[in-house]
């Protein structure tokens, strides 16, 4: 019996290291998006703005989607962080894209437009379901 609890925990090192790399890509993530944009994510969530929770939300999920795809494919940690700055690119893209087809879009968001930044965090998702299934390789 302990030989099986052994060997059941075997890949426990492994699991702490990606684990570990993608919390610590998603708080970069995270650190980085809130800087690009010119409104105060956090701020604005904690003052129940809907439309800033979901265009962040929907950024979020848009980057731990792939994040996790290229955990689940990767050949190697080493594997799976270069994915993950793939991942990241692709979300700060698709940031950048949605600005340009949503005019003000920062403002918007900032007035609690729910339109606005539900179309944002639809398609920081939607980006982020294509780039999750392009990682499987």
């Amino acid at each position: 019996m302990p030989e099986q609890f052994a060997l059941s925990l075997s890949g426990l090192p492994a699991f702490l290291a990606y684990f570990g790399a993608s919390i610590g890509m998603l708080v970069v993530f995270m650190l980085v998006y809130v800087r690009l944009t010119p409104h105060r994510e956090f701020a604005l969530i904690q003052a129940n703005n809907v439309a800033a929770t979901l265009a962040f939300g929907g950024a979020l999920l848009g980057f731990i989607l792939p994040l996790a795809s290229a955990m689940a494919n990767s050949v190697s940690l080493v594997d799976f962080v270069l994915w993950g700055g793939v991942a990241f690119i692709v979300q700060v893209l698709a940031y950048f894209a949605n600005r340009l087809v949503i005019r003000d879009l920062s403002t918007r968001i900032s007035s609690g437009e729910i339109a606005a930044g539900a179309f944002a965090g639809i398609v920081s998702l939607g980006v982020g379901i294509l780039n999750a299934a392009s990682m499987t390789y």
